[in-house]
């Protein structure tokens, strides 16, 4: 298989090409990175074919999930992704057991104290979403102490995120912090669900490398290994990688899109390893992959990235990594102006 094969592939099966519904893209995709809102919005809006603005967030979740960081999702996959130490500590407010949290230095929260305040939190929720300093504030009027305070809003999670974990509460499902209550779930065995995820991977964001998964699910070859054992993979090599994926029976007969606007922590990107891309050159990583952590959104033209771009109001900013041709910078603003019907103008850098 050529590179310009596999990259056909990787781009239909994550629905750039052949645009599905809003669920059956979040299935697919196993969720979509959500710490900045507004990526996971357009992420959804260039691959769904009922993307509608002002519902797009009706049957999403929003919580922590693969890599640990905070994914949107469909809420019936809160059992594939919450998986409550398989069940075991599903709603439990319990909390005497050692865990990742309650080990740091300076967690000032007892086991006692902890519960109290997780019913204080529920208790809180029961009417309406609370934002975080909402929160903090009914925290603080029972009695909650400043440094118990910065172990349960941990800026890396803390109790809330164990809240979460445990299937007591979600994310609210916008660009400011804010948590409501989860509905009810069963979870499924964390070793089931995560056969499943990576069924899903290997069908929807492959043909992948054994490195990308590892990068993909921050975890061990002899994980993936294991998972491609139960699998109904293929595999072919291309430039001397061993891709694998699970055939669908689908033809690949679309061409290279010519432009797309990719959105910032674009699962194409995230999906697989980042310096071993079919789609960035070494050389360009660090204009998408900053130091910081952040991915941002990158322009793709005829299969590659050439550079990223910012939406600000109706100014559309692009910065090119190499210079470009005028009929180059029109075909990428012609793109834009189907994409978005509010550009007033397009700046080049």
């Amino acid at each position: 298989m050529t590179v310009e094969e596999l990259k056909i592939r990787q781009l239909s099966n994550q629905h750039l090409l052949s645009p599905a519904d809003k669920v059956t893209v979040l299935h697919d995709l196993c969720g979509i990175q959500a710490q900045f809102m507004a990526n996971a919005i357009h992420a959804l809006k260039i691959r769904c074919s009922d993307f509608q603005e002002d519902t797009v967030k009706e049957g999403l979740v929003k919580n922590w999930t693969i890599r640990g960081t905070v994914h949107v999702f469909a809420e019936d996959d809160l059992p594939l992704f919450i998986h409550c130490n398989n069940g075991q500590d599903y709603r439990n407010n319990d909390w005497h057991g050692k865990s990742f949290w309650n080990q740091r230095y300076g967690w000032a929260l007892t086991p006692e104290r902890q519960a109290y305040f997780v019913n204080v939190i529920l208790e809180a929720l029961k009417d309406s979403p609370l934002t975080r300093d909402e929160l903090k504030d009914i925290c603080r009027q029972s009695g909650m102490t400043e440094p118990e305070e910065s172990s349960m809003f941990d800026q890396w999670g803390g109790g809330i995120r164990e809240m979460c974990e445990r299937g007591f509460i979600n994310y609210v499902v916008q660009e400011k912090k804010a948590f409501c209550l989860s509905p009810a779930f069963t979870p499924i065995p964390e070793e089931e669900a995560m056969l499943e995820i990576a069924r899903r991977y290997f069908t929807h964001m492959g043909p992948s490398t054994i490195h990308d998964a590892m990068y993909f699910f921050h975890t061990t070859a002899a994980k993936v290994k294991a998972w491609l054992s139960h699998l109904p993979v293929s595999s072919v090599e291309c430039s001397g990688r061993t891709y694998y994926y699970i055939d669908t029976h689908q033809t690949y007969d679309q061409g290279m899109p010519k432009c797309l606007f990719l959105a910032g922590f674009d699962q194409l990107l995230l999906a697989h390893e980042k310096k071993e891309s079919l789609f960035l050159r070494p050389e360009d990583m660090r204009g998408i992959f900053n130091l910081a952590g952040i991915v941002m959104p990158a322009v793709l033209l005829d299969g590659e990235v050439v550079g990223k771009w910012k939406k600000k109001n109706r100014r559309l900013t692009v910065s090119l990594f190499k210079p470009a041709s005028q009929p180059v910078k029109n075909t990428i603003s012609d793109y834009a102006g189907s994409l978005w019907d509010d550009v007033a103008s397009i700046v080049f850098e």
